[in-house]
């Protein structure tokens, strides 16, 4: 099994998803825009070949350059995990008549709007949307839509030029914030719980599925500079919490025509119980939530993504054993990290039940979190029960402070 698989090196979590490429036997051929010793050691040791093409903001140049490097050599895969890239993927896909998503299938998964239109056809239920490519059709779909309602980028990713606007004024302060965008999405803001619903599939086949609660949502947070988030990866999924979510997720996959490989999908929990769709990636989450995963099921998901794309199956055992929590530390304070306040009364009274602890170091510099999602770090506890989990989650929250100075 050939696998040719697009930035080994960037975001963060690539290099893992190439080890577990090699780890269940694949020749992995890299390829990227940086030099190969900038490469993560995880991503070097598992590449088999690696080509460093001159640009990836050109498509076409990129594809061409990459055509060259692979004639005459035998590829059964190009893989892309990194939303940025997977038309050029889908592109490579078509070129070689290889399995995977097409330019059409990518722009369901890409394009907000077209997106939601598909969800919406299949009688599920979505946020009033629509499309804005002047700042008239803006303020067109927000007149039909109302208040709240929320600004961002069609084909963005997380919060970033995400907005909620309450009024006129905040639409158009949002609007000028955004003009650097050329697309937008206008949409209803649903007031509820956020979560996620993530999956990995073969051939539209659900072989893992997981659901991870954001608290507090993910606009406080972009807001908030003092506050730690988690993302809850609940333990039983047919509790009444996830349960709406799973429903609609399945229902979300079937109707999108999904095949092979990570879904990640938002979704709203009403206060009455109604599951609201949000959008929908043909790719993991990001900001460690396959870790959490990881952590939650005792199980290796950068290895399992491998395995079902590769072979088309999932041999580890993949349930739920706890709910896990990964809490994102923002220190305080400017400078070099001075302190991890209150780490060691934490552990004596939780260590038991924690999972993992990575934390800027002291001496080293603080993090910029509007820069790097994981902030100064992060620590995962995990528990059978839900309401524990909260519990512990709620302390290292509260009473580890990452001091800076």
């Amino acid at each position: 099994m050939h696998v040719v698989f697009l930035s080994p090196g960037f975001p963060a979590e690539m290099p893992l998803f190439v080890r577990g490429l090699a780890k269940v036997g694949a020749k992995v051929l890299g390829v990227g825009d940086q030099p190969a010793s900038a490469l993560p050691r995880e991503a070097r040791e598992a590449l088999s070949d690696y080509l460093q093409v001159s640009t990836f903001g050109d498509e076409k140049q990129a594809a061409e350059e990459i055509h060259a490097w692979l004639r005459g050599r035998s590829v059964d895969r190009v893989e892309c995990l990194w939303e940025r890239l997977m038309y050029l993927a889908a592109s490579l896909r078509e070129r070689f008549g290889l399995p995977g998503m097409s330019k059409a299938q990518t722009e369901v998964f890409r394009d907000k709007e077209t997106m939601k239109q598909a969800v919406e056809k299949a009688g599920l239920r979505v946020p009033r949307h629509g499309k804005a490519r002047t700042v008239a059709e803006a303020w067109a779909h927000v007149e039909r839509i109302g208040y709240p309602s929320i600004v961002k980028p069609i084909d963005g990713a997380g919060s970033k030029d995400t907005y909620r606007c309450n009024d006129k004024a905040e639409f158009a302060a949002a609007l000028a914030k955004v003009r650097h965008i050329d697309v937008l999405s206008v949409e209803e803001f649903i007031e509820g719980e956020e979560l996620t619903y993530d999956t990995v599939c073969v051939d539209g086949r659900i072989l893992f599925e997981n659901v991870a609660w954001y608290r507090p949502k993910p606009m406080v947070l972009a807001q908030s500079p003092w506050i730690s988030m988690q993302n809850i990866c609940l333990r039983d999924l047919a509790q009444d919490l996830p349960r709406p979510g799973v429903e609609l997720g399945r229902a979300v996959i079937k109707a999108l025509g999904f095949g092979t490989g990570f879904t990640h999908m938002e979704w709203f929990r009403t206060p009455n119980g109604e599951a609201v769709f949000g959008e929908i990636g043909g790719r993991p989450a990001g900001a460690r939530l396959v870790h959490a995963m990881n952590y939650a099921c005792d199980c290796d998901l950068f290895a399992g993504w491998a395995e079902a794309a590769c072979f088309g199956r999932l041999s580890q055992d993949t349930s739920h054993k706890y709910n896990a929590s990964m809490i994102f530390k923002r220190g305080q304070g400017e400078g070099v990290v001075k302190e991890h306040r209150g780490l060691k009364d934490l552990m004596q009274r939780y260590g038991q039940h924690v999972a993992t602890i990575e934390l800027t170091p002291i001496g080293e510099q603080k993090r910029d979190w509007r820069k790097v999602v994981v902030g100064d770090g992060w620590v995962v506890v995990r528990h059978p029960d839900l309401a524990t989990t909260l519990e512990m989650s709620e302390r290292f929250v509260s009473d580890l402070v990452v001091v800076a100075g």
